[in-house]
Parts: C-alpha cells; sequence; structure tokens
C-alpha cells in the first residue's frame, strides 16, 4: 500500500516548511517594505525552508514576484516596488480562505489557475495601514495560517498611536503630552480643531510634531517650529491619515530596545541610542533609510538605565499582547526618565535597521534572527490563544 498521500505527523515532517514572504502593500511604506523583503529572502536557510516570495502591488494585487533579492534595494536613494518584480502585469496569488486547505493558487487571466502548493507559515514584512495593521492578521486566521508577529489586536494597536498611548497609560507606562484629530472632527470644524492643536502648543510650547495616527517609517511627520508651519504639516499628516496626532517635543534622548519572543518568552535586546542625525531636523525617513544614519549599539547608558528600559520594553510588549518581535522606542529625559513614544510589531528589518542591529550586539545574527521569528510562528495555533 503506498504511503504517498497519507497524512503526516508534524514531529517528522515529509518536507521543509514552505515559508511565504508577503511584502509591499498600499501603504506609503510599500518601498520599505520591499527592502526588508530582500533582505530577508537572502538571509532565511534555504536548506532548512521552501521559500515563496508574494509582492502586493500598491493597488492591492497580490502578485508572483522574482526570488531576487539583489533587486529588492535602494539604489540612487530611490526604494524599490512589487511592480517591477512581478512575473506578471496581470497574474495574481490566492490565499484560501479555509483552514483545511493551505493550497496557494496563482492565475492569470484566460490561463487554467496553477497550484503553487501549500504553505506553512507567512512571513508579513508589511509596514503601515493594509498589512501591519491587523488587516493581513485578519485574512492569515480566516485561512488558517500561522504567521510571523503579533495578531489582530495587537497589530491594530501597534499601529494605532492613540489607541497604543492609552494602552501604555493604563499600564502605567509613561507617555508624553499628546494630542488627537479625527477625520469626522476636522470635517465638522477645521477652525475648531485647529484651535485645539494652537492652544496645546500654548500649554506645551514649540516646536511640536505632526504626524500620521497610523504610519510609520516617520512619513508624513513634520516638526513644526511655530505657527506658520503648522497648516502645511497637518496637509502633510492628512495626505497619509485623515487622523492625525500632534505630539509635544520631549527633551532628551533617543532610545530604542528590542524585544524578541523566545520559548520560555520575550526578552529585551541591548539597547540603542539614535543620536541626532547631522543633516536633518530629527530622524525622519531620509535620515533612516536614504541616508542611513548610523545608531550607537549598545546605548551609553549605565547598568540601571539598561536595565530599566529593557524591563520597560517587555512591559510594553506584554502590554500590547504582541508577539514574535516589537521594537520599543523611548526618550530618556532630562529628569532620568524613561518616556515610551511608540513600538513598532514590524520594525524595519533590514540589516542596517536598528532592531536587528541590537539583536546582532545581543548576540543573535541576522539569519538566525529570522529563523527564530519562523520558527516561533510554526510554535503558534491561529484563532485565540
Amino acid at each position: 500500500m503506498s504511503t504517498e498521500n497519507l497524512p503526516h505527523s508534524p514531529e517528522q515532517p515529509s518536507r521543509k516548511p514552505r515559508v511565504a514572504v508577503v511584502f509591499g502593500g498600499r501603504s506609503s511604506e510599500h518601498g520599505i517594505s520591499v527592502v526588508t523583503a530582500g533582505a530577508v529572502l537572502k538571509a532565511i536557510d534555504r536548506t532548512k525552508y521552501d521559500v515563496l516570495p508574494i509582492g502586493i502591488t500598491v493597488d492591492g494585487r497580490w502578485a508572483l514576484t522574482a526570488d531576487e533579492p539583489e533587486r529588492m534595494a535602494i539604489t540612487d536613494r530611490r526604494t524599490p516596488s512589487v511592480a517591477e518584480l512581478a512575473e506578471s502585469n496581470e497574474g495574481g496569488v490566492v490565499l484560501p480562505v479555509d483552514p483545511a486547505n493551505r493550497e496557494v493558487v496563482y492565475s492569470e487571466p484566460g490561463s487554467v489557475p496553477k497550484a503553487l502548493g501549500e504553505v506553512d507559515v507567512v512571513f508579513p514584512v508589511l509596514h503601515g495601514p493594509y498589512g501591519e495593521d491587523g488587516t493581513l492578521q485578519g485574512l492569515l486566521e480566516l485561512s488558517g495560517v500561522p504567521y510571523v508577529g503579533s495578531g489582530v489586536l495587537a497589530s491594530a494597536v501597534g499601529q494605532d498611536k492613540e489607541y497604543m498611548k492609552r494602552i501604555f497609560t493604563s499600564y502605567g507606562l509613561k507617555v508624553g503630552p499628546y494630542l488627537v484629530i479625527r477625520p469626522r472632527e476636522w470635517a465638522r470644524d477645521e477652525s475648531a480643531a485647529r484651535k485645539k492643536i494652537v492652544d496645546f502648543a500654548g500649554e506645551h510650547g514649540w516646536p511640536l510634531f505632526v504626524k500620521p495616527a497610523r504610519a510609520g517609517s516617520s512619513i508624513g511627520i513634520t516638526k513644526v517650529d511655530d505657527l506658520s508651519g503648522l497648516d502645511e504639516a497637518i496637509a502633510e499628516a492628512q495626505a497619509h491619515d485623515p487622523k492625525i496626532l500632534v505630539e509635544a517635543a520631549l527633551r532628551g534622548r533617543e532610545i530604542e530596545c528590542g524585544v524578541l519572543e523566545f520559548e520560555d518568552g520575550p526578552r529585551a535586546s541591548v539597547p540603542a541610542e539614535i543620536p541626532p542625525p547631522d543633516a536633518h531636523a530629527y530622524y525622519d525617513f531620509e535620515a533612516k533609510y536614504i541616508d542611513s544614519t548610523p545608531g550607537v549599539v549598545p546605548a551609553p547608558l549605565t547598568e540601571e538605565q539598561t536595565a530599566e528600559v529593557r524591563r520597560l520594553a517587555v512591559e510594553a510588549f506584554e502590554a500590547t499582547s504582541c508577539e514574535g518581535l516589537v521594537r520599543a522606542d523611548f526618550f530618556l529625559t532630562e529628569d532620568d526618565e524613561f518616556v515610551i513614544n511608540e513600538i513598532n510589531t514590524m520594525p524595519g528589518f533590514t540589516p542596517i535597521s536598528m532592531y536587528p542591529q541590537m539583536w546582532q550586539a545581543s548576540g543573535i545574527s541576522y539569519p538566525e534572527l529570522v529563523d527564530r521569528l519562523v520558527q516561533a510562528a510554526l510554535r503558534r495555533s491561529t484563532g485565540l490563544r
């Protein structure tokens, strides 16, 4: 009797686990997601995993892409796109919304759909809305496919800076002064909404930081030094998200810390410090990714400060029910107090990004980091947990 089609136990798989690396997406962080995917594809152990790269175009089409990491790098100060890597301008990849069937199908107009095989785990390296915010995670939960990173709620909270801060506050983590302007509030009475911001500046002083409430990679953020720059800053933030966040400037050092899920629970990396970039007003998109402003790893902190920021990073991870990985960003104020700014549930993950650098300094190489994240996802079930 042939055993070819009989089910195999998880302990003795008949093949290597297949990892679908999903990247790109509809957010303004599309290009950085492609760069991140290139680094992951280059680092993942091909002797241990089969890999299926799937790109999501800026208009939302799931495309089968070339497995060519060298084409997924920043060149001439320009980020790559999924459209440049897609094998077809029309073909689409479909994940079945059926927990009993993990087979991915590729189809093109006028052609018979082609089965690409089962996917055992998804490594979503999307940044921003429509990927990092719980939307993709919800799809994967419906499909019954394990995935790297946080679940639906934690991903949504990690994307929405307002509710992230509300949860931090409820757990006793200190956050800086902030103000939220929702789209209905702005549409109802622009003058009143603008006055709230001006009153906020009167209470906390200039400069202010005006930013999209649900974006990352420092995209859409403006440092506003006085009233004259406020309208332009609001328009820039609203170009990326109709809900905006206004933060008071905090005087202090920028400190980051990585959290990684181990078999026995989350642990924190050594922290890093982001020094003020010479050519930029603050640590913006170009400073991070184009000019690659270097961070200081490990951060020059006392033993007590290092222990405290690592403790707070894990506490933030737990407070928001995160899984897999998180980068937690803090300010160390002039009063020697750590104030949490935000977390990223899928932080920048290129080799020059701070999250991998902090774990490299903690003794975990980039390829090992990728492997640990995939293994953590394979250990978890989908659904309520």
